[in-house]
């Protein structure tokens, strides 16, 4: 945002023009939510600061009961300082009582670029307020790249951003804590995102689009995937199955390591092939371009070694579970893959802490190992080697129950079966997982994932039409 900042203004649009711009939405977005109660405006001195001098104004023309309580005054000289001077309103001291008489705070004190903590006195204050907070930007102490917390930061009830969401409001505990997220225009022009080049963003489906079979389309050329089931493991063998083929894949192979669970898998779904040929046997058909490696399997050195001989054969791999822990403090293990998808325990074991960069960390990930990395939680980061990462936001809470992840594997596997890039692949699965789970509701079980990915794919989702590759 620094940097669009500076571009719009050396491309002619003035600073002191953004600032009323920002301030400008900001109140407008409170007049829409709030009737007008008793407003204190906590003023930094920086820009944002600047910013609330502008609501305090704005809202008091409308006929609101405002003061500003100032931390430090603005730099001479400054846009903040100019629209500071035109406040003519109460000045109150920054302190809690101030705050706690409040019916209204608007958090005006520090922005997304926040570099330190929030030290005792300024957390005292935020902490104090004795009515709803209105978050300038992002509340204060709420590191904008990352979603962590440096120091101490409100909740808010509302927080209006500006020209395009930083990382710190997807991702959690910034999420949690910005409430309702408002995100206005203020005459940024989009034209210096050119210059910027940005690497994150919210996914959705701008980033991606579905495969669609053509009128002349057959199931060889939706794909071929194999799913590696663990002996008398059968169940997450059969959810990532069920994933890939709701997600289009043309055919799909359950390899079985033996007779009994062989006898097992075939009376499951009536339309899954299950094959006792062994894995060098199912390695040799070219057409089977897709393996899922790792739900039900045990982690150890066959698992291990069935993800490699599977990447040396030129066949794209989506890694998870016990191929995940098989790798356990040996990323180079698992390189080549095309989709590794660890939860954050699995993450830990392979890679280690991500640490409060999270996006960065997957980054990392993804450059160690060649692979798009999905990182499963409330907000899956799917990281791509060259530096994209997508953040997931649409993942309801009861979608953590055992299994969803196997069909998350198995939704991954049947787009890439259909040609989708990698990282297209495993950012459109997350969405529609997501998405399918929101359908389904509380109580939702992995099992009933499939039939609700079949609904969300039903619906007017950006297409390709033609015949898979």
């Amino acid at each position: 945002m620094a940097r669009a900042d500076a571009a719009a203004i050396a491309a002619g649009t003035p600073g002191s023009v953004l600032m009323q711009a920002a301030g400008r939405a900001v109140a407008r977005a409170m007049m829409r939510r709030f009737r007008p109660v008793r407003t204190l405006v906590l003023a930094g001195p920086g820009n944002n600061g600047g910013d609330g001098y502008v609501v305090a104004r704005l809202l008091e023309q409308a006929g609101w009961p405002v003061a500003v309580a100032a931390l430090a005054p603005p730099a001479p000289g400054t846009d903040a300082a100019a629209v500071a001077a035109r406040w003519h309103g109460p000045m109150l001291p920054f302190t809690a009582t101030e705050a706690a008489r409040a019916g209204l705070v608007v958090d005006a004190v520090f922005g997304a670029g926040l570099a330190r903590p929030v030290e005792d006195r300024v957390a005292r204050v935020l902490a104090a307020a004795g009515g709803p907070v209105v978050a300038v930007d992002v509340p204060s102490g709420l590191d904008g790249a990352t979603g962590t917390v440096r120091g101490f930061a409100p909740k808010a009830a509302l927080t209006v951003t500006f020209f395009r969401l930083k990382p710190g409001h997807l991702l959690f505990p910034g999420r949690e804590l910005c409430g309702e997220v408002v995100l206005a225009d203020i005459g940024l022009p989009a034209a210096v995102l050119a210059g910027i080049a940005p690497r994150a963003f919210r996914n959705g489906p701008a980033l991606w689009r579905l495969p669609r079979p053509g009128a002349d389309s057959h199931k060889y050329a939706r794909g071929h995937v194999a799913v590696v089931a663990g002996p008398g493991m059968t169940g997450a063998a059969r959810l990532a199955a069920a994933g890939a083929r709701r997600s289009g894949a043309g055919l799909l192979t359950v390899l079985a390591p033996d007779a009994a669970t062989a006898a097992v898998l075939r009376a499951g779904d009536a339309g899954v092939m299950v094959s006792e040929a062994g894995a060098e046997a199912l390695r040799q058909d070219g057409r089977i371009g897709v393996w899922v490696i790792g739900p039900g399997l045990p982690p150890d050195a066959a698992t291990r070694a069935l993800v490699r001989q599977a990447v040396e054969a030129g066949r794209q791999v989506v890694a998870d579970a016990g191929a995940l822990r098989a790798a356990a403090d040996d990323p180079a293990a698992l390189a080549g893959c095309a989709v590794l998808t660890p939860h954050l325990g699995e993450f830990i074991a392979v890679f280690g802490q991500p640490g409060e960069d999270r996006l960065e960390a997957v980054r990392a990930a993804a450059r160690a190992t060649g692979a798009v990395v999905l990182l499963k939680g409330a907000d899956s980061l799917v990281a791509a080697p060259d530096g994209r990462v997508a953040i997931n936001v649409n993942a309801p809470p009861w979608l953590a129950t055992g299994g969803t992840g196997d069909v998350l594997a198995g939704i991954i596997a049947g787009l890439l079966a259909q040609g989708m890039p990698r990282f297209e692949a495993a950012a459109c699965a997350c969405h529609l997982h997501g998405a399918a789970a929101n359908l389904a509701g509380p109580g939702l079980l992995a099992e009933d994932l499939p039939g609700h990915i079949q609904a969300v794919m039903a619906l007017d989702l950006p297409t390709v039409i033609g015949h898979a590759s």
